[in-house]
């Protein structure tokens, strides 16, 4: 009996060692099991957000869209003016089309700076608005002193600028005159010796 009751409490002291064993080995199954679950829906969160993102982008770039950071992208001026230029420019432009609407003065301004352009003109804007062929100035404000006397618009303003930075209508003109206020034998000049392009406003625009 003695030994019964011996065999009896081992028995009874293996089987709470199993079942402690068991206890531990599931609670680390349970902890594995949820660290892979937490693991799992980590990942699937992360390839939810990747595919998210990399959808974003590619529509991005597959679009018109355009994401600036640092800014808008500023247009730079075609003509680099330093001051005298550029007020050269503005008085001649007011002098000779103030009474023209804006693409009139820009046609005044496409003139001057074509002829900047040209071999045959001076490279400067002052050079060319204050040229002179034997002693007779190329713009009558500049002979007649109005160039100076000028009072610049916005609207006069607003041409140049889009002008100096590209705007060009002229269809190339290196002339231009008002014919009611030229005298007939003047405007002779102009009608035989140069290609006649476009008229607007009040003035006619000339090739070479």
């Amino acid at each position: 009996m003695q030994y019964k009751k011996y065999g009896l409490v081992l028995l009874l002291s293996n089987l709470l060692v199993v079942t402690a064993w068991l206890c531990v080995r599931g609670v680390e199954i349970n902890t594995i099991a949820s660290r892979q679950a937490f693991r799992a829906s980590v990942m699937e969160d992360i390839a939810d957000f990747q595919e998210t993102s990399v959808s974003t982008v590619v529509q991005a770039a597959s679009s018109d869209q355009r994401v600036i950071h640092c800014g808008v992208l500023e247009k730079k001026p075609v003509y680099q003016l330093n001051d005298a230029d550029y007020e050269a420019l503005l008085k001649i432009v007011e002098a000779e089309a103030g009474g023209e609407d804006e693409n009139g003065k820009l046609l005044v301004a496409n003139v001057v700076l074509n002829r900047v352009n040209s071999n045959i003109f001076p490279d400067t804007v002052t050079g060319v608005v204050y040229q002179k062929e034997f002693g007779v100035c190329q713009f009558s404000p500049v002979s007649d002193g109005r160039i100076n006397r000028v009072r610049v618009s916005e609207e006069t303003r607003r041409a140049v600028e889009r002008a100096v930075y590209g705007e060009d209508i002229s269809q190339g003109a290196l002339y231009f005159v008002a014919r009611r206020a030229v005298a007939p034998d003047r405007m002779q000049w102009f009608d035989n010796h140069l290609t006649w392009l476009f008229a607007y406003g009040g003035h006619e625009f000339f090739g070479s």
